[in-house]
């Protein structure tokens, strides 16, 4: 991981990293203790079910989406956490075996008003699988803190 700061992000920036593969054991270690459903712990229960076999929870693919965000694209000298997260979408299941990408793209970038020495950074979110499909598109919201100075 790089060291970078909030200036480091500037409107318009872009980025693909990874790729992380979704390990069969995960996806049913993750569904039960978190998401119980047939189709998440049960490869016989999800080869019936409309999904036609095991797939991860959304909230696990999520947590997949946050292992790449938190080593590869924030630095740990820099986030200071988020605020939340808008427009969060499921679009395609995440199976077992999948190699998923994060991409980004920077849509916003303002420093603070009370707190200059950090500022708000707005990023477009699409994590994709092996074949080029969105899996999961979301706007993350972080706080980054700015360059120090002197």
């Amino acid at each position: 991981m790089s060291e970078r700061w909030f200036e480091d992000y500037p409107v318009g920036t872009t980025g693909e990293y990874g790729p992380l593969t979704v390990a069969e054991d995960d996806v049913v270690d993750f569904g039960r203790r978190f998401d119980p459903q047939p189709f998440h712990v049960d490869a016989e229960a999800a080869a019936a079910s409309p999904f036609g076999g095991l797939i991860a929870s959304g909230w696990h693919t999520c947590a997949l989406m946050m292992r790449l965000l938190a080593t590869e694209y924030l630095s740990p000298v820099s986030s200071l956490g988020s605020p939340g997260v808008d427009e969060l979408r499921w679009l395609a299941p995440v199976r077992p075996g999948d190699e998923l990408t994060l991409r980004t793209t920077v849509t916003e970038a303002r420093v603070s008003r009370s707190k200059p020495n950090r500022g708000l950074l707005r990023t477009r979110i699409q994590l994709v699988d092996g074949a080029g499909t969105v899996v999961l598109s979301m706007v993350a919201m972080n706080l980054v803190r700015t360059r120090p100075t002197g």
